[in-house]
């Protein structure tokens, strides 16, 4: 499954009051996200993802992402658990006109598809024989 969420920041999108785009999606594996911003971004719209309070993306806190005509895009395998797979986007702007909008896109798959088996399972599987 792809997950797309996009939005077109404003000048009260500071980084001291971020936009929180609430990305709803279902248990699962991400397995892969890309991040758009159009052309006219000129770096200087950003972008955090968290889950709860935790950053997930990007890793270094308190970084954030940006670009301009640029896909940041990213292969993962983060868990997400029933009842934990809201993510929240921080977005802001240092732009006063012309914004842009950002696209994000999750890939999730359910753990079984992505990771058939596991460690313990081929191990088991190995003695079995």
């Amino acid at each position: 499954m792809f997950y797309t969420f996009s939005y077109t920041p404003t000048a009260a999108d500071t980084e001291a009051n971020p936009y929180e785009l609430k990305m709803k999606l279902t248990a699962g594996v991400i397995h892969q996200v890309d991040v758009l911003f159009q052309d006219g971004c000129n770096h200087q719209e950003f972008v955090q993802i968290r889950l709860e309070n935790f950053q997930l993306w990007p890793s270094n806190r308190p970084g954030s992402m940006r670009g301009n005509a640029t896909v940041i895009s990213f292969r993962e395998f983060y868990e997400l658990h029933t009842g934990m797979s809201i993510l929240t986007a921080n977005i802001w702007t240092t732009l006063t006109e012309d914004f842009a909008e950002i696209l994000i896109n999750v890939g999730l798959l359910p753990k079984e598809i992505i990771q058939p088996f596991s460690f313990q399972e081929l191990l088991e599987a190995a003695m079995a024989d």
